[in-house]
């Protein structure tokens, strides 16, 4: 099972978003200077081709609304997003919960302000689930007992602490009483199963209807036998150290208050709301969070004590 590295390169990750003499600050003194470019920065999901296009109307709602050039970065993983906003070359960032709470945790000066929803109604939240296949006999996590089980990364909040979590609470050792895959993604973790590699699989509330959609599973394949609490969704969080004040109140108010499908067809951003395109299919938009709201996956770790969590001061 591979470790994380989270802080072995440090600021010396920050080149795989941008060179170190390139855009961005590299101190707190910036926040009493002008700037001129935004650099936004995202990682690659599994149901997302096209990463930049994705998020192409946040980044041009931000810039109608601070006058300020955002420049959109696919970085390679969350140890780069976190090392990039530590050594201030990033400003804006796209995080998973586990990842925001390793930030934040550990000393990077972020605020997150908001997090996607496929209804107004409801709050920014997914949860994870375990899916075995239709004819399994498995219906709960105590049947996981000396059985092969897919999980995608020990960075993975859905994919990886989360059912850790659920495991514990079921009276199962998830290191030493079933026999972990690591896949790499919430995608991966699916299609093992049902290429009969493992007995249950880990994944997000979303995969299985992406994957269903696109063929890749069918209609009634794999059935969940277990689901989580809700966990707050992936948050956008802004760098209080390298981007001015004023730009950060905008910001902000833009992405809570307008990061919307409506809203952006307001702004005239979108022509409609059925060709407003936003991050990782989101059928409504943003709305906003705060700190406090991660705070269940700082009790996850102090319950499970995962080692992904050591990173945490």
């Amino acid at each position: 099972m591979k470790k994380l590295k989270y802080y072995a390169a440090v600021a010396c990750m920050c080149p795989v978003l941008v060179s170190c003499g390139g855009h961005g600050s590299t101190n707190s003194s910036v926040a009493d200077e002008t700037k001129d470019t935004l650099i936004f920065a995202a990682v690659p999901a599994e149901t997302s081709q096209t990463l930049k296009s994705s998020y192409e109307n946040l980044a041009k709602l931000i810039e109608q609304e601070t006058q300020v050039h955002v420049e959109f970065q696919d970085a390679t993983d969350y140890a780069a997003v976190i090392e990039g906003q530590r050594a201030g070359k990033i400003d804006i960032a796209s995080y998973g919960p586990f990842s925001y709470v390793l930030a934040k945790d550990s000393g990077v000066p972020i605020e997150p302000i908001a997090a996607p929803t496929n209804d107004e109604a409801q709050a920014p939240a997914y949860t994870s689930l375990a899916y075995v296949k239709q004819d399994s006999p498995i219906s709960s996590l105590k049947d996981l007992k000396g059985k092969k089980v897919c999980l995608v990364d020990p960075s993975s909040t859905s994919g990886y602490l989360v059912p850790m979590k659920g495991f514990m609470d079921s009276g199962i050792d998830m290191l030493n009483d079933v026999e972990p895959i690591i896949t790499g993604g919430h995608d991966a973790s699916l299609l093992a199963l049902k290429g009969g590699d493992c007995d249950a699989a880990f994944a997000h509330d979303a995969m299985l209807t992406t994957l269903t959609k696109t063929g890749q599973i069918k209609e009634g394949e794999v059935k969940s036998i277990w689901e989580s609490d809700p966990i707050t969704e992936d948050p956008i969080a802004i760098n209080t150290e390298s981007v001015p004040a004023e730009l950060v109140a905008k910001i902000r108010t833009a992405i809570r208050e307008k990061a919307n499908k409506p809203a952006l067809v307001a702004a005239g951003i979108c022509s409609s709301v059925e060709r407003c395109a936003l991050p990782e299919e989101i059928e409504w938009g943003y709305k906003e969070i705060s700190d406090a709201d991660f705070d269940t996956i700082r009790s996850i770790c102090a319950t499970t004590k995962a080692q992904a969590c050591a990173a945490i001061s």
